[in-house]
């Protein structure tokens, strides 16, 4: 489990670490599902869910469908973290296209330029990536029990961070980003413990729409946001391949999220 400490291993040695295992695992015969994979699938889950919010507002197993896209995306962005040769450039690569998304977004959530009651979802990702970071500083005290009184702090702070800013998910997105990180993984306890804490986060925190399903003459309750959890199969296939990967790619997996929008927001506005 990622929460145990990792003595005499600090962040910077952990990522190259990971760096020199992605470069041996692309040279093996590919097996699973690689980053590139996970970030296709991604994209078009979340474009199923904007196309309902927009254009398709009764076709909802488009919705149900588009509940995948955010676990997948905050299990990359940890993937991210721990694989990237440059965590600084990282960092600003998604605060700059959080600024440029916000605007798009906001023509969407709030029909304009300026919403300040919710946040886009990079925003939730880049609270996410800057709470790992802190996490990791965390681990590297010389006195175990001052990181063990850490790492809650810094979870809370996280949730509370993302709550009151009203970012996309708020703090229950946070925490699917701390998650992935705390149980990075492959053994049977990070896997109960992703599959455990997105079931609770997911149907129990963000959980509130329904689906009365009868069966046997009971009524079941298939919450919505509950199909976020169908994104753990496509995590589980995954086998820490990077895949293709090219900057031309890079760039339009970000840019792909505001552009999208911004088209979107004016089909909407065309077909009203």
């Amino acid at each position: 489990m990622r929460i145990s400490l990792r003595c005499g291993i600090s962040s910077n040695q952990s990522r190259n670490i990971n760096i020199e295992r992605s470069k041996h695992m692309a040279q093996e015969k590919p097996t699973g599902l690689s980053s590139f994979h996970l970030h296709l699938l991604a994209m078009a889950f979340m474009l199923c869910d904007h196309l309902w919010a927009t254009l398709f507002p009764y076709q909802e197993w488009m919705t149900c469908i588009g509940r995948i896209a955010f676990p997948l995306f905050a299990f990359c962005i940890v993937e991210g973290y721990f694989h990237t040769s440059n965590l600084r450039n990282y960092i600003v690569r998604i605060l700059v296209f959080a600024l440029l998304s916000e605007i798009p977004f906001d023509l969407i959530y709030g029909s304009s330029v300026f919403y300040p009651f919710h946040q886009n979802v990079l925003w939730t990702f880049l609270i996410g990536l800057l709470a790992v970071l802190a996490c990791e500083k965390a681990k590297t005290c010389k006195k175990r029990w001052i990181t063990w009184l850490l790492l809650p702090a810094i979870v809370l702070c996280a949730y509370g961070l993302g709550t009151i800013t009203m970012v996309d998910y708020f703090g229950a997105g946070v925490l699917m980003v701390l998650t992935f990180y705390f149980f990075h993984g492959r053994n049977w306890r990070c896997l109960i413990g992703q599959a455990v804490c997105l079931a609770f986060l997911n149907i129990y925190i963000l959980g509130s729409y329904f689906y009365p399903v009868m069966i046997a003459g009971y009524e079941i309750k298939i919450m919505q946001q509950g199909f976020a959890l169908l994104a753990l199969i496509p995590i589980w296939l995954y086998r820490g391949r990077q895949g293709y990967h090219s900057k031309a790619f890079q760039y339009s997996c970000y840019a792909f999220y505001p552009v999208h929008l911004l088209v979107l927001y004016c089909l909407w506005q065309y077909m009203l």
